[in-house]
């Protein structure tokens, strides 16, 4: 028996994840959470097998949900930690990845795949579906981000002539360059 905890913030959904689930023999609801903080305490009393969760557990933040497998997979890394979000981009999946996920879902899924996934992390495996292995890929194939590069000095200019109010056309003139240079 897999036992789950479901956390998003729309109790609707997370009654429609229930009655889904539940249907399945081996897969038991053993409580549901619509905040960090509530999944948080939730997860570390119950400990469950898999956390199906959102990204988004609040309108006041969009990722509060990657703070949450951080939590979760440094005081509980047996713990299957699942995503099931509508945000799809490669920089969220590889950072839910990187925050502890074992799985990354879109929440167009088909109700068998979701069941597999559930599965499938719950044996201690990994589940993404075709939209988000794509986007892993595409985030392992792009550059490294430079965090470290600073602006030149040409580029504090222009920024400089920018935060005064100054039109790209402006900028150009007062540096001798061209407005598209300038842009």
């Amino acid at each position: 028996m897999t036992s789950i905890l479901l956390v998003d913030d729309h109790a609707i959904l997370r009654q429609g994840l229930r009655s889904v689930l539940e249907r399945e023999p081996d897969l038991r609801i053993v409580g549901e959470a619509a905040s960090l903080d509530e999944a948080t305490t939730t997860a570390a009393h119950l400990t469950p097998d898999v956390v199906l969760m959102d990204l988004k557990l609040s309108a006041s933040s969009d990722y509060e949900g990657l703070t949450l497998c951080k939590k979760l997979s440094k005081s509980h890394p047996s713990m299957g930690l699942l995503v099931l979000t509508t945000f799809l981009d490669e920089h969220l999946v590889m950072s839910a990845v990187r925050a502890g996920a074992k799985g990354y879902v879109v929440k167009d899924v088909d109700t068998s795949g979701l069941v597999r996934a559930i599965r499938d992390v719950s044996r201690g495996g990994s589940a993404f579906d075709a939209r988000s292995a794509a986007a892993i890929v595409r985030g392992l194939n792009a550059p490294a981000p430079d965090e470290h590069r600073q602006l030149t000095d040409r580029e504090r200019e222009v920024l400089a002539l920018l935060a005064r109010g100054l039109s790209n056309r402006a900028i150009g003139e007062r540096l001798y360059i061209s407005e598209t240079t300038a842009k």
